[in-house]
């Protein structure tokens, strides 16, 4: 079993080097201050410096919702950086770009023998179990390590976990070029899935949200926006249809509702995959749960995304394609400098102002 040490950035070993992080202290207090420079956990460890950091919406919950597995904790799991200190064998050398896969496997459990490392049944992670990259330097595990290729901006490659999180849902789909697909919620993950969807051969795209400046995005970028608080999105689904229904629908708001509007606009032999974190309890009727089964509509649950085989694995394809053909730029709508993070957690929670996706700069 991986050996889980709490509180790495408060050891005593760290003879008083500082870095400036955003900790965690409690539930719903969050500062920007000096701790301890981390020390390495193990030999298999190396030291990056943090360039760019995003907000997961997860990171709302750990911190604000009572998530948190422990206080005081440093969040963050989408990142990227370069190079600081490479373990001792590493591939990776001082100044080279990386970004991070932020799950630690056990490599006991059988999940983690076939690879299907995010269904670890003894995982560890970054920003979430152990400290994490709202931080100017984090230590990960040299293996989960992954090389920037030179198209892809810094600040982009932040968001490669939640891009590959998008191309993992969009991967359960088995339909053929030419379908029809819909993502209710139009959020960074939700248009990404779009994206993908559309690498992917759909031929009519569906983004449903209440949000217009995220529609508004989602139309520029050729999607077909509906409106669900000026229309059923449901209606207007089979009204853009021919009243088929959507051949892939995705779920990625996480409310009930969505949950069942989701399977109420498939088409027959339609496929729908659950992405969004639910909140709340989600419930359905007998005549929707029949036309699931008279329209033999199958329904996926998706969850994190697939590191290996490494050259093939879905980290690498979202790197392959950022920046080409997966438009990731429009889609952060602020990028401040960490410092200035309490107040940006402070206006998200408070909702004092849109706010899509945050990726903080780490100078």
């Amino acid at each position: 079993m991986l050996e889980k040490e709490k509180n790495l950035l408060y050891d005593s070993r760290n003879r008083g080097v500082l870095m400036k992080a955003i900790v965690l202290v409690e539930n719903g207090v969050v500062e920007y201050k000096e701790v301890p420079k981390p020390d390495r956990p193990g030999d298999n460890w190396t030291l990056v410096k943090v360039a760019a950091t995003g907000i997961c919406g997860s990171d709302i919950h750990r911190g604000f919702g009572g998530g948190a597995y422990q206080h005081p904790l440093i969040m963050g799991h989408e990142f990227s950086g370069t190079v600081e200190e490479p373990c001792a064998g590493s591939a990776f050398k001082t100044g080279d770009r990386v970004t991070v896969f932020p799950l630690i496997p056990c490599h006991s459990c059988v999940p983690c023998q076939t690879g299907d490392y995010a269904q670890c049944m003894d995982y560890d992670y970054l920003g979430s179990r152990r400290d994490g990259a709202f931080a100017e330097y984090v230590y990960a595990p040299d293996e989960n390590l992954v090389s920037l290729p030179d198209h892809v901006e810094m600040l982009h490659a932040a968001m490669t976990e939640p891009c590959a999180v998008a191309l993992h849902g969009a991967n359960k789909f088995s339909h053929k070029a030419g379908a029809t697909a819909v993502v209710f919620g139009a959020g960074a993950i939700g248009n990404m899935v779009a994206q993908w969807l559309r690498i992917r051969g759909a031929r009519k795209i569906m983004i449903v949200d209440i949000d217009k400046e995220k529609l508004n995005l989602a139309g520029e970028m050729g999607f077909i926006p509906i409106d669900a608080s000026e229309h059923d999105p449901v209606q207007a689904i089979f009204g853009t249809t021919s009243g088929n229904g959507a051949d892939c629908v995705v779920e990625a708001v996480g409310l009930p509702k969505t949950f069942l509007q989701a399977v109420q606009a498939a088409a027959r032999f339609g496929e729908v995959v659950f992405l969004g974190n639910i909140e709340g309890e989600f419930r359905i009727g007998e005549k929707d749960f029949s036309n699931i089964l008279r329209k033999e509509i199958r329904i996926y649950g998706t969850w994190n995304s697939k590191f290996v085989p490494a050259g093939g694995s879905e980290w690498d394809a979202v790197l392959s394609y950022m920046d080409r053909e997966i438009e990731i730029g429009s889609l952060i709508s602020h990028s401040p400098p960490l410092s200035e993070g309490v107040e940006l957690f402070r206006k998200m929670v408070k909702r004092t102002e849109t706010i899509s996706r945050v990726v903080f700069t780490v100078d």
